[in-house]
């Protein structure tokens, strides 16, 4: 998708969710909110983790406001550089 395309799609400012998967722990968790801190500011309530079946990965879920499309690939690329990290979606 190119970038026209998904700005046409987003509204700025608007509400956005990352969610990443990777490996269960505090330090995942940490690495995935510190980068998105980068860009943005991060409510504590706006964090949401759920371990998978077996406890060994976790899905990290971020809610913030973006103000602009500058803001979402940043943040999609400082994610990207986590260890640990499995998926984004």
């Amino acid at each position: 998708m190119k970038q026209s395309d998904v700005e046409e799609l987003l509204d700025f400012p608007c509400h956005y969710q990352f969610k990443a998967m990777g490996i269960a722990g505090d330090c995942f968790k940490q690495a995935i909110v510190a980068a998105i801190t980068k860009y943005v500011s991060v409510p504590e309530d706006a964090i949401r983790c759920r371990p998978s079946g077996k406890g060994t990965y976790q899905s990290v879920s971020v809610v913030v406001t973006l103000h602009n499309y500058e803001q979402l690939t940043n943040i999609y690329a400082a994610m990207r550089q986590v260890d640990d990290l499995k998926m984004l979606l």
